[in-house]
């Protein structure tokens, strides 16, 4: 009798067309088929009481800034297997040249991945903006603009080169001539732009005046950097997108303000994808205390924790990125106040479980919903061709929850590099309990079970994005 690698048996699929109750085959990394049968098998996992839904992708990663990429991948995709992650998508910041710098960084990481990986590039000068084609080459298909970067807040930290311990700080200005290159240059290429929307000489302003008023914490820097400098952004970008025929990706979007610039800019026709982060669904300047939840652009009020929710539900937002970053709670708190504070945290490992527990299990999306916006609509926007989907032929990329587990989170659970997150000590229900990667069990009950070098930088076949089915330019827009 002939036998496959594995079946899944017993677990309720979250498929675009509804849930259903079927057994998933795998062989050799892919899904065969979804059956009723149980076909002889090389191994058997039990899916009785869970939910299965596409391997998690997380679209928005940090990581090789504060420890090199040869041990930041290990620790990093460590923490996003426990959080049900089967692929993650790195926001890689260099420097220098691409033509003599990539080369090493994907070498170190092809042995230290537990999941699945792609690159973003981060695009800061003309020389970077030549060098696109050559990233393209390497399956780097996706760019990143860093519009709140320039004058007086230029300053960031560069991914250390590898097997390095020093931090790389760097002072860059994204001018709106390197913005419209890039944008330009990314259209003739047919891949998308990635968008960090906040116009920095605004930035700069309210900064200054925030700090000669002594102003401090978190609601200080939210108004310094008002969601109005979001939408200018917005409104420049978008206007080279619609020149160029460019598909734009705005990440991290979390006010009310910049998702009504999104809306007037879709109806004079940009092809725009947007990203939230659940930090933007779960935190407000209004209820934290401390500097911990500093990121840019800053958390909102609850009243736009609420817009963003409703926006997710109804299809305004196309995609969930944690835009994590693997920092340490020395460097997050080395200042005195919120202007010395370091800006951004972890998130791979509790996206999924916030999702759940604040999702799912309050009713504010379906399961079906939850699959799109953590898989599907990833892996169609950035041509992750095999991903995305429990369908045969698909990778056989699989996160198995128990949406009744209650789990309290801590940083030692997640196993990453950072020794804080923002949620410690919040209880979540609905938990990852299995992570599947092309068919090899990487997470089981909490405990990374796979080892470094069984992820691989995922095949990206780029085309045209708007031309994609189910999320591309819908009434929505």
């Amino acid at each position: 009798m002939v036998s496959v690698d594995t079946v899944i048996v017993d677990s309720h699929l979250v498929l675009p067309e509804g849930i259903t109750r079927k057994n998933i085959v795998i062989d050799d990394g892919r899904i065969k088929k979804l059956t009723n049968d149980l076909p002889a098998c090389g191994a058997k996992i039990n899916g009785s009481g869970l939910v299965a839904i596409p391997g998690v992708i997380d679209t928005h990663v940090h990581y090789g800034v504060y420890s090199p990429i040869e041990k930041a991948a290990v620790t990093e995709s460590h923490a996003a297997a426990v959080g049900g992650v089967t692929t993650m998508m790195r926001m890689l910041r260099l420097g220098g040249s691409y033509r003599s710098m990539l080369a090493s960084h994907l070498e170190e990481s092809r042995n230290a991945h537990h999941i699945d990986y792609a690159i973003h590039a981060s695009i800061f000068n003309d020389r970077q903006v030549r060098e696109m084609g050559f990233c393209k080459e390497n399956g780097v298909t996706s760019f990143k603009i860093y519009m709140n970067l320039g004058s007086e807040i230029g300053d960031v930290y560069m991914d250390m080169p590898p097997n390095s311990s020093s931090l790389v700080q760097a002072r860059v200005e994204v001018d709106d001539a390197t913005v419209r290159n890039v944008v330009k240059t990314a259209a003739d290429l047919k891949c998308p732009v990635l968008v960090h929307a906040e116009d920095y000489e605004m930035c700069s302003c309210g900064i200054s005046e925030a700090k000669k008023n002594n102003q401090d914490g978190l609601d200080a820097w939210s108004k310094s950097r008002s969601p109005e400098f979001e939408a200018s952004a917005i409104t420049r970008v978008s206007e080279y997108g619609r020149e160029f025929g460019c598909t734009v990706y705005f990440v991290h979007i979390g006010s009310a303000r910049a998702l009504q610039q999104i809306r007037k800019e879709r109806m004079k026709g940009t092809r725009i994808y947007v990203e939230t982060c659940p930090h933007y669904l779960t935190l407000s300047y209004e209820n934290e205390r401390g500097y911990l939840a500093k990121v840019m652009p800053p958390i909102r009020t609850i009243n736009d924790n609420n817009e963003i929710w409703s926006a997710l539900a109804n299809s305004e937002i196309d995609t969930i990125g944690t835009d994590h970053v693997a920092n340490r709670l020395s460097l997050k708190l080395g200042g005195s106040d919120v202007w010395g504070a370091l800006a951004g945290f972890p998130g791979i490992g509790t996206s999924l479980p916030i999702l759940l527990s604040e999702g799912v299990n309050k009713k504010r999306i379906t399961l079906e919903r939850l699959a799109e916006i953590t898989s599907g609509n990833s892996a169609r926007i950035f041509s992750l061709s095999s991903k995305g989907f429990l369908h045969p032929g698909s990778d056989a990329d699989i996160t198995m929850i128990n949406l009744k587990l209650e789990r309290r989170v801590s940083s030692e659970l997640l196993g990453g590099f950072s020794d804080y997150t923002v949620y410690e000590g919040r209880k979540l229900t609905g938990w990852p309990v299995k992570t599947i990667v092309r068919g090899h069990l990487v997470m089981e009950d909490f405990q990374v079970v796979g080892r470094p070098g069984l992820g691989k930088m995922a095949t990206r076949k780029v085309g045209n994005v708007n031309e994609l089915s189910g999320i591309a330019n819908q009434p929505h827009i």
